[in-house]
Parts: C-alpha cells; sequence; structure tokens
C-alpha cells in the first residue's frame, strides 16, 4: 500500500491551510489509505520534514499549503534525493495563488485534489536549481524565479489583507509601480546568447502562471527541460499600466518592451542596482548581484493527472 505523509501549513492562504487539514483527514481515513499528517511551525520547516520523510521510505509526500510550502516540499525531496532516497510530490492546494498545482493540472478544491492523490498517476516534471543570490547553498523552484518587480510584488503581496491570491497580487502590482518602475541594469546570458539592458523584470519560468492571474508563460510545459525566459525592459509608470492586460492575457510577447525565449540555463548579473529576486512567492534576497539558474529535466515524480502530459 502507497505510504503518504501530508505535509500541512496551517498558516498558508491565511487560514486556507488550517481549515484544509480536517477536510484530508476525514477524506484519507474514509478511503482506508496509509497516511501521517505533520504540521509546519517555521519558516523552513517543510524542508527537513519532506527530507526526512523520504529517508524514511515514505511513497508520496504531500505538500498541503501555498506555492511557498510546494517550494519547501521539493528542496527537501530533493535534498533527500542527494541522499539517494527518491519520494514522489503530491500537493493540496490551500494557498492564495496555488500557480504551481494549476499549472500541473490539480484542481485546486481539496476533494478533488485528494482524488487524484489516490488514483495515484505519476509525471516527472522538471525543476530549476538556483545558485547565487547570496543564499549560502542551492536552491530549487517549481514555477518561477522572478527578478526585480515580481520579488517587490511579492514583499507588498504579503501586506495584503485576506483577500484572493488574484486581487491581493493586482493590488500589490498597482502599489508596486509606484514603488519601483525603474529596476536593475543587468545581463542576462542565456543559453549561447546575452542581453545587457535596463530592466522592469527578469522572469525565469518553470510553469505558466503567476500571481493567481498573470499568464507569463501561456505556453510554458513543465516537462520539455526548458524554462521560460521572460525579460520587460524599464518602461514608464503609464506603460506597465498598458502592460497589465497583456500580462493577464499571456499576450505579452507580442509588446516590443518584451522578450520571450526558451533556455535550459540562464545568468543575471547586476551591472547597476542590485537583483530583489522571489522564487515560488517567497523573497529569495532583496539585494544580490548574481544569480544562475539550471533546468533539470524530469527530475521528481508528480502524483498528477497523467494524461494532461500526453
Amino acid at each position: 500500500m502507497t505510504k503518504y505523509r501530508i505535509i500541512a501549513n496551517p498558516t498558508s492562504g491565511h487560514g486556507n491551510g488550517a481549515k484544509a487539514i480536517p477536510v484530508i483527514e476525514k477524506y484519507f481515513t474514509a478511503h482506508g489509505l496509509d497516511f501521517s499528517l505533520v504540521r509546519t511551525e517555521r519558516v523552513g520547516h517543510a524542508i527537513e520534514l519532506a527530507r526526512a520523510a523520504a529517508l524514511e521510505g515514505v511513497d508520496v509526500v504531500v505538500a498541503s499549503g501555498g506555492d511557498g510550502t510546494v517550494n519547501e516540499v521539493i528542496n527537501g525531496l530533493m535534498a533527500a534525493r542527494a541522499e539517494g532516497k527518491i519520494a514522489a510530490l503530491g500537493v493540496l492546494p490551500a494557498g492564495r495563488g496555488n500557480d504551481f498545482s494549476y499549472c500541473k493540472g490539480i484542481p485546486e478544491d481539496i476533494e478533488s485534489a485528494c482524488k487524484v492523490l489516490l488514483a495515484n498517476q505519476r509525471h516527472k516534471v522538471d525543476i530549476g536549481l538556483i545558485r547565487g543570490g547570496k543564499i549560502s547553498s542551492e536552491r530549487y523552484f517549481g514555477n518561477v524565479l522572478g527578478v526585480g518587480f515580481d520579488a517587490i510584488t511579492t514583499i507588498e503581496v504579503s501586506k495584503m489583507p485576506r483577500w484572493g491570491g488574484f486581487l491581493s497580487f493586482l493590488a500589490a502590482v498597482i502599489k508596486t509601480i509606484f514603488l519601483f518602475y525603474k529596476g536593475p541594469t543587468v545581463k542576462v546570458d542565456y543559453d549561447d546568447k546575452s542581453l545587457t539592458l535596463p530592466t522592469l523584470l527578469v522572469a525565469v519560468m518553470n510553469g505558466r502562471r503567476l500571481g493567481d492571474g498573470f499568464y507569463l508563460a501561456p505556453e510554458g510545459k513543465a516537462d520539455d527541460g526548458l524554462f521560460d525566459l521572460v525579460i520587460a525592459r524599464e518602461v514608464t509608470r503609464r506603460r506597465i499600466f498598458t502592460l497589465i492586460p497583456h500580462f493577464m492575457k499571456g499576450t505579452q510577447a507580442t509588446q516590443p518592451e518584451i522578450t520571450s525565449v526558451q533556455a535550459a540555463k540562464v545568468t543575471i548579473t547586476a551591472q547597476k542596482g542590485v537583483l530583489p529576486a522571489e522564487t515560488d512567492g517567497e523573497i529569495l534576497c532583496t539585494d544580490g548581484d548574481w544569480l544562475q539558474v539550471e533546468i533539470l529535466p524530469r527530475a521528481i515524480d508528480l502524483v498528477c493527472d497523467e494524461t494532461l502530459f500526453a
């Protein structure tokens, strides 16, 4: 019988994580599944719990929370993998944005997501690896590394009241326009090409969406071994307002200030200013000067509807 370890973040989604716990326990118990549930208690705790679960031989480690919780569980699973123990990743979305689960076809309704876990279909998906940014060790991500405007928006959205993910992110975007419309001048090296320019944002997408409604990589695939790299040149505040609808519809690549390409390895170096950066909705650094990301093709088994990848 498949053994599950559910790592639940009760503070995710401003309380959504706590509300999901009894629903999850009731479903798993009613279906006779072999499971245990542990709650996170602090930032980084899910990394420790996921690594420990994989090292114990748990088959599926389930992140119950938002994108930050998923990110931590991914990092714990990758740490265990380096020690020779492999476990699959499951996700029960209980955050505000839930962009990772959306991009992988995992239902946002908790009971429906539990049914996906019960079916236990698996598909290998790509994972991103980050170096630099003043972090002391390597960091993995599932959905996005964002530099510049996106990172400042992430800081602002954490201050927002308990609204839906998209409303919070949209309000934070509008606020950020007045706080941060001139980003760093950066050199972006991607595969065998290079650009140097003043930027508004640089987003390295391993998924399709961020902020619960901004489609930076609408055609992105989770298993193609490539990032979708989106670079927005520095523009005026007024122009940012006119670009927002394009990011909401996923049509930003039609605009002259936007560069959208695919790459397996990206290096971002500050030439003027610093690099505020976020990954999967969590702040990575506020004043980095160098970041490098590399795709790890099909590095994790994800429990999902496998037919979505056919």
